[in-house]
């Protein structure tokens, strides 16, 4: 019979398999978008959709390695990655540079909603590790979140 403790404890992976499958979806996004962009823009945000898919690939990794600690296991194929994802593919290699900014604003949006809730699920499993990874990753996916709405020309919205 399962415990409390192990109930939080797979809830806590299945989400954070959930955030490893966003970052590896958001990872070839921002990258298809660093290759594709053009406009008058082109630079600035061939250079800043680089960085920001830097960024979060070295966060696959840590949170890969966040699942195995807790004794689960992570992301096998690719296929696994599309059923664990709620980041959307972009196929398109034609979007003008305004939609490929909105999308990706919206999807760190929705990366940071998914932050939010591993928050709880870390505190409910006593994962304090987690829990302070929690922190700086949220960070980074608002300081994108902000960076990309500037572009926009847009105030930060909190997400």
């Amino acid at each position: 019979m399962a415990t409390a403790n192990d109930n939080s404890k797979t809830a806590l992976i299945e989400e954070l398999n959930g955030l490893l499958a966003d970052h590896f979806a958001l990872y070839i996004k921002t990258k298809n978008f660093h290759w594709h962009v053009i406009g008058r823009h082109f630079r600035d945000l061939h250079l800043l959709f680089d960085e920001q898919a830097d960024q979060i690939q070295a966060q696959i990794d840590i949170i890969g390695e966040r699942v195995r600690k807790q004794g689960g296991d992570t992301l096998t194929s690719a296929g696994s990655v599309s059923r664990y994802t709620q980041i959307a593919d972009q196929d398109s290699t034609a979007l003008k540079a305004e939609a490929m900014i909105e999308e990706l604003r919206d999807d760190n949006v929705k990366v940071i909603a998914r932050l939010r809730k591993l928050k709880e699920l870390a505190d409910e499993a006593g994962d304090n590790a987690t829990d302070s990874l929690i922190d700086d990753w949220t960070d980074e996916a608002e300081e994108r979140v902000w960076m990309l709405s500037s572009f926009l020309n847009e105030r930060h919205v909190d997400a």
